[in-house]
């Protein structure tokens, strides 16, 4: 059974950083692409960023383009978002996930999710 677990999530003061990570279990992740989306109250759910497996291409939303990194460690099966410059308006829900295809994770439809974890940015 495949399980995608997320921790970094927390509350902070707008401008400030936070790291989440995703650690993924219970098959092979060969070739597969992971990503983050967001989904803030009232709002829909949004891509945040997705990377390759080899992590050479990523993908942003704009949004975040220039304060967010994605990376990961196929070692570990992890997946990080590295937040920085962070605003209210990044306040959300953020959940991991994983496909074999990187459309389907544009698409909004990866195969795998993980819980969410909650990411509050004070003003």
């Amino acid at each position: 059974q495949v399980q995608l677990v997320e921790s970094g999530g927390g509350l902070v003061q707008a401008g400030g950083s936070l790291r989440l990570s995703c650690a993924a279990s219970g098959r092979t992740f060969s070739n597969y692409v992971m990503g983050w989306f967001r989904q803030a109250p009232g709002k829909e759910r949004e891509l945040v960023a997705v990377i390759s497996w080899s992590g050479d291409r990523t993908l942003y939303a704009d949004s975040v383009k220039g304060r967010f990194t994605i990376s990961r460690d196929n070692a570990k099966n992890t997946v990080y978002l590295q937040m920085n410059s962070l605003k209210p308006e990044d306040t959300a829900v953020y959940y991991c996930v994983v496909d074999a295809n990187t459309r389907t994770v544009v698409a909004g439809t990866p195969r795998y999710w993980g819980q969410g974890t909650q990411v509050t940015v004070s003003s």
